[in-house]
């Protein structure tokens, strides 16, 4: 663990410049729109490491797979978001000195991510070797409000001198990824172009001709020299201006950026050039303020609010920030990847998290059609999904959906991931059920959401097979959540999603018939649905598939084998090997009993409608001490059912660690990027673990409980079109309505009709599962 980041209620606070520290501060202090991101780079030049990454929303590169050894149904490419040309430069010379801070002393040097306005500033001292001391202050974001444009303001003040100083700003097409798997550079820059306040760059990615725009203007107040320049992979200006000591240099550099992705390639530049020009003519501080007020928007639905305890409320906001500035939901093209865009990791690419962890989040504190987007994304991608299935020998239109993709192909290539994780086609599944039962959309299932479950139920069908010696349908070969372990037989997770999917599938096909005939013949011809036959198969292997089950201790095993393993728990690991993955062999790995993530325990959580209290807290008991909670996923899977089996405490301690993972790095991988994604979990433990917020049967419940630390929580969500903010304190829950008409929810599983803009109190229940 760091705990270098100061505690602050909405702010991210570093004091003291520590270089051992930068890579991960860059990814801490990231900053994005939706439509791009950038790391915390520094503007002026740095020596020391640092991963630079400048990241375009859509923009990927298909980089050959590399591997050892080559199996059929292997990807031919690994996608990689990739690092785009950097706008952010502006390199300072000082009386003839690079300004480095590597390389130079420095002192109150500060750096501030404030996560209510969505601002990143930074300020320090310094003195450079030729003796020269300046303060030094830089102001970047990028704008919410016009999503094409990054700003910067950078100043500078000679403390002891008068002299001269050199601000060269510029666009740098010269950048790489460093998880190229061969090195190669991705980028072709087909054009640079400066003049005295202007320059601009476009660049082409040397596959799928991807192609940005890239303008840069400027301002300086005072008396500036300016020589413009370009060579084949940027282009600038050289701007000297006089030095005098306790005057302050202002400069603000204005960008526009535009892909081929939102406007036709031969137009890129004059729009880059428009919304630079646009920017400057508003000028910072207006399109600042216009970026805080869309900040204000966002987190006026999102906020969670926590009274008495100032990590925890850092936390929840650091996470809901990250997760808002990633995704905005108005481009159904795009998608959250793992890392968002604060680094190369996972190549920023689409996994299950989506829809497992971030569409509970923007279900319930977005617009609805951010969360169809998202379904509409898979659904887009479906064909793409049956042929992936076909590569490795499924037929009649079975889906796979990939592990790993951007374009709906898979593009992951470990094997014991890429065949075997086949889990993520029921998180997919379940992604659509949870949207209608929250938005009450059934139109959706017709129009887009059965197709989809046809094609996975078709695969699970395929997948299963049926053991003469058990007598039931068995999974073989696979990987659960629970990555720690491969190639193994009837993960209880898997067999018991399939199980939820085949139902789930053949009750939507019965709705669909009944509510819209017309439409449910359509789908029938052009799926070439058997009814009889297939809903038959599925009956049966719903019925009678095999779900690992140990009666000694009466609860369902995470595999086939699993208490054939050496029995530990976290406990008795010296904390010198820990994550193990950094430490230990995967042989060694393979061979343990520990869990890396949330697996049995996930499918809990997922139909936790099926199990009464004592159940959930009977395989709590077991699989929580053998779980490392070395996947990010894993902390608030665990927190929810820690507060669901009235173990507050434990709850609280699994809060502070998928809420602080980043800020305070459990996992010694920041440095990397962000765990985007697993952010959205953090708002589950905290709206469904403390706030107990459950749907069933269609109607919305609490049964919240609180912390010993908190003195009060708040949350805002959407159900259904109502409106409403929950409050719990020590005493009592407090349900606020927004809603423009009356609505009733259960608190304690007791029926309350809430009326439009009205608040209504109920006495808290602490010990209701106790």
């Amino acid at each position: 663990m760091k705990t270098y980041i100061k505690s602050d209620s909405w702010k991210i606070i570093e004091e003291e410049f520590n270089p051992d520290n930068q890579r991960s501060s860059e990814s801490i202090f990231s900053l994005g729109n939706g439509q791009m991101g950038q790391r915390a780079n520094f503007e002026e030049k740095y020596s020391g490491s640092s991963l630079q990454g400048s990241y375009m929303a859509g923009v990927y590169y298909p980089d050959k797979t590399r591997v050892g050894w080559w199996k059929n149904g292997y990807p031919e490419y690994f996608a990689k978001v990739i690092n785009s040309p950097s706008w952010i430069n502006i390199h300072i010379r000082i009386n003839g000195e690079e300004l480095d801070l590597k390389k130079c002393k420095t002192e109150d040097f500060i750096r501030t991510l404030d996560m209510q306005k969505g601002l990143l500033t930074r300020s320090f001292n310094a003195t450079l070797n030729n003796g020269v001391k300046i303060k030094a202050e830089a102001s970047r974001f990028l704008s919410m409000n016009d999503p094409e444009c990054g700003l910067i303001k950078y100043t500078i003040t000679p403390l002891n001198f008068t002299g001269k100083i050199v601000v060269d700003p510029f666009i740098d097409g010269d950048v790489e990824n460093e998880d190229s798997n061969y090195g190669e550079k991705f980028w072709n820059i087909e054009e640079t172009k400066s003049d005295k306040d202007k320059s601009s760059l476009i660049a082409q990615t040397k596959k799928l001709d991807f192609k940005i725009a890239y303008c840069s203007t400027w301002t300086i107040n005072g008396t500036a020299d300016v020589k413009a320049y370009n060579t084949s992979v940027k282009a600038g200006s050289i701007i000297e201006v006089p030095a005098v000591e306790g005057k302050t240099i202002v400069f603000e550099k204005y960008t526009g950026i535009a892909s081929s992705l939102n406007h036709n390639s031969n137009s890129l530049l004059h729009i880059a050039e428009k919304k630079a020009t646009n920017a400057k003519s508003k000028g910072f501080d207006q399109m600042e303020k216009e970026h805080i007020n869309r900040w204000a928007e966002i987190w006026k639905q999102s906020d969670i609010k926590i009274e008495g305890d100032i990590k925890a409320q850092q936390g929840i906001r650091f996470n809901i920030f990250h997760i808002n500035q990633t995704y905005t939901g108005e481009d159904e093209r795009f998608n959250i990847g793992p890392k968002g865009f604060t680094g190369e990791k996972y190549g920023g690419s689409t996994y299950w998290d989506t829809e497992a962890y971030c569409i509970p989040f923007f279900l319930a504190t977005a617009p609805p059609h951010v969360t169809k987007n998202l379904l509409i994304y898979r659904y887009k991608h479906l064909q793409k999904a049956i042929e992936n299935g076909a590569k490795l020998g499924f037929t009649n239109g079975a889906a796979l959906y990939p592990m790993v993709t951007m374009n709906g192909e898979e593009c992951h290539n470990e094997w014991e991931i890429t065949f075997e994780e086949v889990h993520r086609n029921s998180a997919i599944a379940f992604a659509i059920y949870n949207y209608i039962r929250h938005t009450g959309d059934e139109q959706y299932l017709d129009k887009y959401g059965l197709e989809v479950l046809i094609a996975i139920s078709r695969f699970w069908a395929q997948r299963v097979n049926w053991s003469n010696k058990k007598k039931k349908y068995v999974m073989l070969g696979v990987t659960g959540p629970n990555e720690y372990e491969n190639n193994i037989n009837n993960n209880w997770y898997t067999n018991q999603m399939a199980v939820w999917c085949l139902n789930y599938t053949i009750e939507s096909l019965e709705k669909v018939k009944k509510s819209n005939s017309n439409r449910y013949n359509e789908i029938v011809e052009k799926t070439s649905f058997n009814f009889k036959e297939e809903v038959s198969l599925w009956n049966e292997i719903a019925n009678n598939i095999h779900l690992p089950y140990n009666k000694e201790l009466n609860i369902f095993m995470q595999q086939d084998g699993y208490m054939n393993k050496i029995q530990q728990t976290s406990d008795e690991l010296p904390q010198e090997v820990r994550p193990i993955n950094q430490h230990w062999s995967w042989d060694r790995i393979l061979r343990s009993c520990f869990i890396k993530q949330a697996d049995t325990l996930q499918g809990i959580y997922v139909l936790e409608d099926k199990f009464d209290t004592e159940t959930i807290r009977r395989h709590f008991d077991f699989y929580e001490p053998r779980t490392l909670h070395e996947s990010s996923l894993s902390p608030c899977v665990h927190s929810i059912l820690a507060a669901r089996t009235a173990k507050i405490e434990k709850a609280y301690e699994l809060y502070l660690r998928t809420s602080r993972l980043d800020i305070d790095d459990y996992n010694n991988e920041v440095h990397e990027g962000l765990h985007i994604t697993s952010m959205a979990g953090t708002w589950m433990s905290i709206v469904e673990g403390f706030g107990g917020k459950r749907v069933k049967e269609g109607n919305l419940h609490f049964n919240p409980v609180i912390p010993k630390k908190w003195s009060e929580f708040s949350f805002k969500i959407t159900f259904k079109g109502d409106d409403m903010q929950i409050k719990v304190d020590k005493d009592k829950i407090s349900i606020t309505s927004y809603s423009k008409k009356e609505f009733n929810i259960y608190v304690y599983d007791e029926k309350i009709t809430v009326k439009p803009q009205v608040t209504v109190s109920l006495k808290l229940k602490p010990n209701y599962y106790a």
